[in-house]
């Protein structure tokens, strides 16, 4: 079975333009949002990484790409189910663990326990609540991406992947558990969509590369370097 971190990734976002060619500087060295967030899927267990963008995106990628390990695969711009199934096909992908180009403090070790928990239960879909906006990944097995996308006519179905197999629960077998509460930290938010979340994601991965690597993706050590930086306690469920 091949499992594939596929990243989902494009440059025209609307609310901050060419965000994922935005520097984030470490304490010794300046990557570009999207080799980080590369970087930090880089360290959950996989068989292959994939960067799924649209073909207008190839050139400014590939370089970032290619020094995090990652293979690219050119797809639908907007219909971005259609992206991921191509893919799937491209490389004969069994499970998906779905990422987003915004998210450059995805929980390493949250990602791998789900994929396990979904393949141990063999659901088509599964994803943890409770954990901060942005930190998360989804584990889709790539048969019911397929069937999604033969069956999915709504716009959003298509444009957001998932929500035709968890709208769906007659037909797909889902695993959507509460976060185990290491993990959860449902107010903060970690994603990069505004020009607000870029300034907080610069410090805080300021912050977080002053330790190591392996911790610097280690969910508990984001949380506390959040709250650390910006005095917010996190509220548990």
């Amino acid at each position: 079975m091949t499992t594939a971190v596929v990243l989902q990734a494009r440059l025209d976002s609307t609310r901050l333009p060419n965000k994922a060619l935005l520097p984030l500087r470490g304490a010794t060295d300046e990557e570009p949002l999207i080799y980080r967030v590369m970087d930090a899927l880089r360290a959950v267990p996989c068989d292959l990484y994939v960067l799924a963008c649209p073909p207008d995106c190839v050139p400014a990628f590939v370089p970032f790409a290619e020094r995090a390990g990652f293979e690219i695969c050119a797809g639908s711009k907007e219909d971005v189910l259609a992206r991921y199934c191509g893919a799937v096909r491209a490389f004969a992908i069994d499970r998906v663990i779905r990422a987003t180009g915004d998210n450059p403090f995805v929980f390493a070790d949250a990602a791998f326990a789900l994929n396990r928990e979904a393949q141990s239960l063999n659901a088509d879909y599964a994803g943890y609540a409770a954990l901060p906006y942005g930190a998360g990944v989804e584990s889709v097995a790539a048969e019911a991406l397929l069937r999604a996308e033969r069956e999915a006519a709504l716009e959003a179905e298509r444009e957001h992947v998932c929500p035709y197999l968890y709208n769906h629960p007659e037909r797909f077998r889902l695993h959507r558990p509460l976060a185990p509460h290491v993990w959860q930290a449902p107010d903060m938010r970690l994603t990069v969509d505004t020009r607000e979340d870029y300034e907080r994601a610069a410090a805080l991965y300021h912050d977080l590369s002053l330790i190591g690597r392996e911790e610097r993706f280690n969910g508990a050590s984001v949380v506390k370097a959040y709250e650390t930086r910006f005095g917010t306690a996190a509220r548990r469920l």
